[in-house]
């Protein structure tokens, strides 16, 4: 029972940094409530299987302390965990069908996986407000993998807008192999959410730590 904890605490410690980027021992302990040792024991064995990285800093008055961070280790456990355990047969199949049929007709093919996904989401999305279906996509994207969340950011002219944010790619190989995905990706969201923009702000590919997205109202 005790190292099924220890390992949900590690679980946790882990996407806490992705989400964040960075954290003290200190925010790690507050953010998870277990105790200073505890944590400090739990970073150690992160650190020994290669999972995360650290360097000091100056923050404030005493001491310098450790900043710690995913290591690319540790990104490709999480990405592994939530559900891209099958990028790397997905990518394979994709060269196969490329050297087949050509890589034009590969993009082809996933743009109109991209077309039929958005339908799917936007009968599941719904027609509720603006926020109801921002937090709608935000859960189908989790359930699929996604480390998402979402939260509103103000508008100069007073429109609904909302920052949606992916920690994590679920088709991080295939994004890879082939970044297309991630044009029709946003073409997917625009789809989804029709009476809005949508702008990317942030992108893995671009060697960010997480994809992130503008969705506001359009003017009536």
């Amino acid at each position: 029972m005790e190292t099924t904890h220890q390992s949900s605490t590690k679980q946790d410690i882990l996407e806490y940094l992705l989400r964040q980027e960075q954290a003290t021992a200190g925010e790690l302990a507050d953010v998870l409530e277990i105790s200073p040792q505890a944590i400090r024991r739990h970073l150690k064995d992160l650190d020994t299987e290669g999972l995360i990285e650290y360097s000091s800093a100056q923050l404030g008055m005493g001491r310098p302390q450790h900043i710690y961070v995913l290591s690319e280790k540790g990104r490709d456990r999480l990405s592994r965990e939530t559900g891209d355990g099958y990028g790397q047969f997905a990518v394979s199949l994709l060269d196969t069908l490329a050297e087949t049929v050509g890589r034009e007709q590969v993009s082809t093919i996933l743009r109109k996986q991209w077309e039929r996904k958005a339908l799917e989401y936007r009968e599941r999305v719904g027609n509720g407000s603006l926020c109801q279906r921002v937090a709608n996509l935000v859960e189908l994207r989790k359930s699929e993998g996604y480390m998402a969340e979402y939260h509103p950011v103000e508008s100069p002219i007073g429109l609904d807008g909302y920052i949606f944010m992916e920690h994590n790619c679920a088709i991080s190989d295939v994004a890879e192999s082939f970044p297309s995905v991630c044009g029709h990706e946003l073409e997917m969201f625009a789809a989804v959410l029709p009476d809005c923009t949508v702008e990317r702000t942030h992108w893995i590919i671009d060697g960010e730590h997480r994809c992130g997205y503008l969705v506001q109202a359009r003017q009536s």
